[in-house]
């Protein structure tokens, strides 16, 4: 027995490791891909604060090396978002065969509905957060100093923002999934709607670059809209459950 156990433990890790080294090799392709495309990622990335990042309106570097780290992380950025569906793909491949037939196809069916809620914090970062933030930012007190902002700076803190908005914006699935579950309930989740608010301006407040509230209450707002979806998902998860119960007792008895 415990020679079976060693076994299928190896298995196991081999079978981990052979989903990782795929994993990492459709990223470096990605990333190799995304790493020809460099110039154009990085002018995206610095148009919301186009014209007020310098006097010539370009972000400067002043260590001989920090634009050619900057153009490895941007091009990484990228790299990972094309590679995102292919490493959830691995993620459940994993996992699949210790899950019935019908909590496989909904782990399949929540791929796309994962890389769509992240594409979607992204996009919310950088067209609705970051071009009021980075404005303020870079105008308040302008007439006491001039920006001078440097490139390696300004993109830890847009890439820094876009990556945990596309990660908090994963909120309603992850809330579906632990409902579906029965780890958590409907109820319960509506009964901490006034902690998810708190939390929400918590969070609003650590994410904005920003101390004034009207940038964080634009943050706030979506995590709390986001935090509502998640109670709708629960309830659709509830009855999914109870539906689906019946039908695993029949096969049971069957």
């Amino acid at each position: 027995m415990a020679q079976d156990q060693r076994a299928s433990l190896w298995e196991h890790l081999g079978e981990l490791r052979r989903r990782l080294f795929h994993s990492v090799l459709f990223l470096v392709a990605t990333t190799i891909i995304s790493l020809v495309f460099y110039r154009q990622e990085i002018q995206v990335l610095l148009y919301p604060a186009r014209h007020l990042l310098s006097l010539t309106g370009k972000p400067v570097f002043l260590d001989v090396t920090e634009l050619l780290g900057v153009i490895m992380k941007v091009s990484l950025l990228f790299g990972f978002l094309g590679a995102l569906p292919f490493i959830l793909y691995q993620v459940v491949m994993f996992v699949a065969p210790g899950l019935t037939t019908a909590e496989r196809r909904y782990a399949f069916s929540i791929i796309p509905f994962a890389v769509l809620m992240f594409a979607g914090g992204v996009a919310f970062s950088y067209w609705v957060l970051l071009p009021p933030a980075l404005r303020f930012l870079l105008t308040f007190g302008s007439e006491l100093a001039t920006p001078m902002i440097r490139i390696g700076t300004y993109i830890n803190l847009i890439v820094t923002l876009m990556f945990w908005m596309g990660v908090i914006f994963e909120t309603p699935l992850v809330i579906y999934v632990v409902a579906r579950l029965g780890i958590v309930s409907p109820e319960a989740l509506a009964r901490g709607r006034r902690f998810a608010l708190v939390g929400a301006f918590l969070l609003g407040a650590v994410i904005t670059p920003t101390f004034d509230p009207i940038n964080q209450t634009l943050v706030a707002a979506p995590l709390f809209v986001l935090y509502e979806m998640g109670i709708w998902l629960a309830k659709l998860a509830a009855r999914q459950r109870r539906v689906a119960r019946p039908a695993a007792q029949a096969r049971q008895r069957g």
